[in-house]
């Protein structure tokens, strides 16, 4: 792993002096969410970009368990007022800087609206200085995931085949649009039997989107079922570390390549502040 200083004196592309803020989301919890962006931001960091990944779960978060990281300080630390979101950092893999969630923290799950605002603009820090910000939302459409998804310039809604997962997805999809999300809005999906069945998936819920709320849901890509992930997990490996050349690993390594590639900023008609006021209000 490299050390602090080594990430730190990075030089970030010079067409990004502030990164991308990419919200990773579902409707449902079990559809691998985690999974997703804690390996899309391993593959960007290893493509040399500045990459820093937040647990946002905050109070079941599980990054540290998929990484197999001790985790020194985390995001109660900074709700808490006991440090800046930047001195919880921790370097993990290919210079990977890590924020991690509580676990198991009941005041964490109930915050209060003015803390939630503070905890979005200390995360929204982290995208300079950086070329992304990846954040690992909880499942579901409570009020902070909303929250950190209507800050963010790109949301990753996460979902599988099932109907139940399909169904979350949609809801997720639904309430971004109609409080005003603006920005690059994309479905990823997880577990699929083969990637007819993903591109079906995905048709579908673009098309429902589009036809009900006149919102475009863009293709972020999809994952086939695979053994390796639940190896990885039981070992406390990410899978494209453990697995770097299964199908999987390099599903995801294409995905991060997209990411990388594709659009960087959203049109800014709100100025962050507001679009959280608005969303508070």
């Amino acid at each position: 792993m490299d050390s602090p200083v080594a990430v730190s004196q990075r030089v970030l592309s010079p067409e990004h002096p502030r990164g991308t803020w990419v919200a990773v989301t579902s409707g449902k919890g079990g559809v691998g969410k985690s999974q997703v962006a804690a390996n899309v931001a391993i593959c960007l960091a290893r493509s040399g970009r500045r990459v820093r990944l937040v647990d946002a779960d905050l109070a079941l978060g599980n990054v540290d368990i998929l990484m197999n990281v001790r985790s020194r300080n985390t995001l109660a630390d900074v709700v808490n007022g006991r440090k800046r979101i930047e001195e919880v950092i921790q370097v993990g893999p290919y210079g990977l800087e890590v924020v991690f969630a509580a676990s198991g923290s009941e005041r964490l799950a109930d915050l209060e609206e003015f803390q939630r605002g503070r905890l979005v603009q200390e995360m929204a820090q982290l995208r300079y200085n950086a070329d992304f910000l990846v954040l690992d939302t909880a499942a579901g459409i409570a009020r902070p995931v909303i929250h950190f998804c209507l800050a963010a310039d790109q949301v990753w809604v996460v979902t599988t085949p099932e109907a139940t997962a399909m169904a979350g997805a949609y809801s997720m999809i639904k309430v971004l649009v109609r409080n005003g999300f603006r920005g690059y809005l994309s479905l990823v999906v997880n577990m699929a039997d083969n990637p007819l069945q993903a591109k079906h998936v995905y048709q579908k819920m673009a098309k429902v989107a589009q036809h009900f709320l006149d919102a475009h849901v863009h293709y972020a890509g999809s994952l086939l079922r695979d053994e390796h992930v639940v190896t990885a997990v039981r070992t406390r490996r990410p899978v494209v570390m453990a697995y770097p050349k299964s199908q999987i690993s390099l599903s995801l390594a294409a995905m991060a390549a997209r990411l990388g590639e594709g659009p960087t900023f959203k049109t800014e008609s709100q100025p962050l502040l507001k679009r959280v006021v608005n969303w508070l209000c």
